[in-house]
């Protein structure tokens, strides 16, 4: 019998052909329809593995497995817990609507017929990632996101859409390989591929080359991630994509990488180091990373003129939140906020790029210079923008303030036991000060003010929709994170 993850897999896989037929028709969005339909479905297949993810009779885990490779003993493993399915979740989300915007964002363009079947490979690819626990499915999934997303930044990017297309694939795919070694060298030692199998076998090692594959493991994932100084790929990468993609990127991409180096480097390799110098080491170099990324990405973005830009260094930012919150592992609350910043970063750069995309199209200009009193020609779009805005900034009651604060409260718990976390968690503080600066700034220069001569309006309903729905999720998210948190912190890394 068919079971629920390979379904989701299955029908991403066989939406991605049919779709550019439909698309053919891309006036009347039958390729969008019918990726959001698909996507919709998906939501409600993982909906059906909560149960088993309350069961602690089965590690609060919905698996599936199926024959593959048995001359590796590798298994077509599928897997779902309270972290996979939340963060697939919300980016199933992100693609159900971003497919919806791109009827109208995409109308003018005569060539669309791949781009939704590529849109589709991309959503596989990355649900792929999220619910796989086999270290090679794993890679299959991660390469694959490179392939669509080097021809949706390439052929409906702006200015030198296919330079910055292949920096994107060059500089991701070097850290591909990084990962590949990885799992390479873990199944030399181990013999084995499965994730959970592999945790408990190197648990009973001696330290070795653990130390040097946590070390691949974790800069191959970084490179995903654009922690600093990785992150050179990420602002052309942003800025010249379409606001589609760039929503996907800077919702869902970057999120992979977080979730390689939480769930592979920290959740299979590191609890074999946890009682080694190096692995307190390891970690407290992912801290100083996390700071540098956090206060890099702030200073530049707070200067920016460029909006892309400015989001693009903004996102590296908040991986920045995210890479010190890694660095706290394995602090049960540090590991909820972690996810849960993933979460409220991915909801609310999805509706950032979606509304900024909207005014950049109707202005004509990407220049913060250039516009003013958005919101009084495009009220419930400047509404929902400044609903973005506000959360990147980490203003309460939208969603990144909840997430912001569980990471200093956990950062302030382990500060506690090592005093080493005082002075980074405090220029974190100062990080997030800069990120509520240039928040503001966007809303007063952009948003507030005398409209511009170049009046603007509203666009579609449909448009309208999109970005009310997220905004609605990112104000949900900040004031009802529970209904994550309560599956999140259900996942044990130890078992």
């Amino acid at each position: 019998m068919m079971t629920m993850a390979l379904l989701l897999i299955l029908a991403l896989f066989a939406a991605a052909i049919p779709i550019s037929y439909l698309a053919e028709r891309a006036r009347t969005g039958l390729g969008a329809l019918t990726l959001f339909i698909v996507a919709t479905i998906g939501m409600f297949l993982l909906s059906t593995t909560i149960p088993e993810i309350l069961n602690a009779a089965n590690n609060n885990r919905y698996t599936e497995t199926y024959y593959w490779v048995p001359e590796i003993d590798a298994s077509f493993s599928l897997f779902v817990d309270g972290i996979s399915f939340s963060i697939s979740f919300i980016a199933l989300i992100l693609i159900a609507l971003t497919s919806l915007y791109s009827i109208p964002y995409m109308k003018d363009r005569d060539d669309i017929n791949p781009y939704y079947s590529l849109l589709a490979l991309l959503s596989l690819g990355l649900l792929g990632i999220f619910i796989t626990s086999n270290l090679l499915l794993f890679y299959f999934f991660w390469e694959l996101i490179l392939i669509p997303s080097y021809f949706i930044i390439g052929t409906w990017g702006g200015g030198d859409s296919y330079g910055v297309a292949f920096k994107f694939f060059i500089i991701t795919h070097a850290g591909a390989v990084l990962v590949l070694l990885g799992i390479g060298s873990v199944f030399v030692i181990t013999g084995s591929l499965d994730m959970f199998q592999v945790t408990a076998a190197l648990a009973t090692m001696q330290t070795g080359p653990i130390g040097w594959i946590l070390i691949a493991f974790t800069i191959g994932f970084a490179v995903k991630l654009a922690v600093v100084p990785a992150h050179i790929w990420l602002p052309d990468a942003y800025s010249e994509s379409p606001a589609t993609m760039s929503a996907l990127l800077g919702g869902v991409m970057t999120t992979a990488g977080a979730y390689g180096i939480l769930r592979i480097s920290l959740g299979v390799v590191l609890p074999a180091l946890l009682s080694n110098p190096f692995g307190v080491q390891f970690l407290h170099t992912l801290a100083l990373f996390g700071i540098l990324s956090a206060l890099f990405g702030s200073l530049v973005a707070v200067q920016e003129n460029d909006v892309n830009r400015m989001l693009a260094y903004s996102s590296i930012s908040h991986m920045g939140y995210v890479v010190f919150a890694l660095s706290l592992f394995p602090n049960p609350l540090a590991i909820i906020a972690t996810v849960l910043h993933l979460l409220n970063h991915g909801a609310t750069k999805g509706l950032f790029f979606l509304t900024t995309g909207d005014i950049v199209k109707k202005a004509g200009t990407r220049d913060m210079n250039e516009l003013s009193g958005v919101a009084s020609c495009m009220p419930v779009t400047g509404t929902c923008s400044a609903i973005s805005a506000l959360s990147i900034g980490g203003v309460p009651p939208f969603a990144c303030f909840i997430s912001e604060f569980l990471i200093f409260m956990s950062a302030f718990q382990v500060a506690i036991i090592d005093s080493f976390y005082l002075i980074p968690t405090f220029l974190l503080l100062a990080a997030n000060v800069l990120s509520l600066a240039y928040a503001l700034r966007y809303v007063g220069n952009v948003l507030l003010g005398p409209p511009d001569t170049n009046q603007m309006n509203e666009r579609s309903a449909l448009v309208l929709g999109v970005v009310v729905a997220l905004a609605v999720i990112v104000v949900i998210l900040g004031i009802w994170p529970s209904i994550f948190t309560q599956l999140i912190a259900l996942v044990n890394f130890q078992t």
